[in-house]
């Protein structure tokens, strides 16, 4: 990133953010993001992001209000860190975002798709043969089995799977490590996907990085399936079974795998721990969600629940 007079110490925080946070690389990025857009601002009133005053900041929050709640509150957050920062490097005296009060959210529950749904997508890509076939099979199977987070899951090593003890390995958020239990339908897709795999290097056009990672691709810098493709490839199936691209995800599958979880009697703390969630706080938003469709089968099912007046 180019510094300017307007964007001076926006670098040495994200180097904080790497070496003293072990930020992931995504986070990083979200925060060089937000900030950029913040000193952006501030450049048209002609103020340096560094030396922003509290009615500076409170006139950039102002100027999202055509965005998301969410939105304007993770930039006042970002800028909350960063100011932070400044003081702790003595670069400034005060924190301009410290009387700022991020705007209210409502509940916001998480899309997700029903079992029926993801049966259906698991049915379409056991039709696709092949070497995407078994790719796409063995990322959908492991991904609603384990509820991984997409980065994880595209980037696991080849070791990652321990297929004598049903087990994967992860490495998540802030380099926390993890093990989620797997099915036998995951187990079974990921060892074909294996033989698939082994004849695919051979064939192709391959880098030394390839070889570590469990879904490899030489289209990558990385040297594994990008989550972008993974993203085309699941709208593509789910294209095909009749549901809309803009409920498909691999995040809505991660949140899938928790719902269903629940709704079949898993306890929170066991989700929480494979979902590698810091916060059981998080985890609890599937509750919601379990309890509100439990709420909407009693009221369109049962039969003294019905919405017309009994005569």
């Amino acid at each position: 990133m180019v510094l300017t007079p307007f964007t001076h110490h926006i670098d040495g925080f994200l180097d904080m953010m790497l070496a003293e946070r072990n930020a992931a690389a995504n986070t990083r990025l979200a925060y060089q993001r937000d900030l950029l857009d913040a000193a952006a601002f501030m450049a048209k009133k002609k103020v340096a992001l560094d030396q922003a005053v509290e009615e500076d900041v409170r006139a950039y929050i102002l100027s999202l209000k055509d965005g998301s709640p969410r939105t304007q509150a993770r930039r006042l957050s970002a800028l909350h860190q960063y100011y932070r920062f400044l003081a702790s490097e003595k670069l400034r005296l005060e924190d301009p975002t410290r009387n700022i009060d991020a705007p209210k959210m409502g509940r916001s529950l998480p899309k997700y798709l029903t079992e029926a749904e993801v049966l259906s997508l698991i049915k379409a890509v056991h039709k696709v043969k092949g070497y995407d076939g078994a790719r796409l099979r063995a990322l959908l199977e492991l991904l609603y089995a384990s509820g991984l987070r997409v980065t994880e899951l595209v980037s696991l090593p080849l070791g990652a799977v321990l297929f004598d003890r049903g087990l994967v390995q992860v490495r998540g958020k802030g380099g926390k490590d993890r093990v989620v239990p797997l099915g036998d339908p995951a187990i079974a897709a990921i060892k074909d996907w294996l033989d698939f795999r082994k004849a695919g290097l051979k064939a192709r056009v391959d880098t030394k990085s390839m070889h570590l990672f469990l879904f490899p691709s030489s289209q990558s810098k990385t040297g594994y399936i990008t989550r972008q493709r993974f993203f085309q490839l699941l709208k593509g199936i789910g294209a095909q079974v009749g549901i809309a691209p803009e409920r498909l995800s691999p995040h809505v599958l991660r949140h899938a795998f928790a719902t269903h979880l629940i709704e079949h009697g898993a306890d929170l703390r066991s989700v929480q721990t494979m979902l590698g969630h810091a916060d059981i706080a998080t985890t609890q938003i599937y509750t919601h969600v379990a309890s509100d469709r439990l709420t909407k089968t009693v009221t369109d099912h049962h039969p003294l629940a019905g919405k017309k007046k009994r005569g």
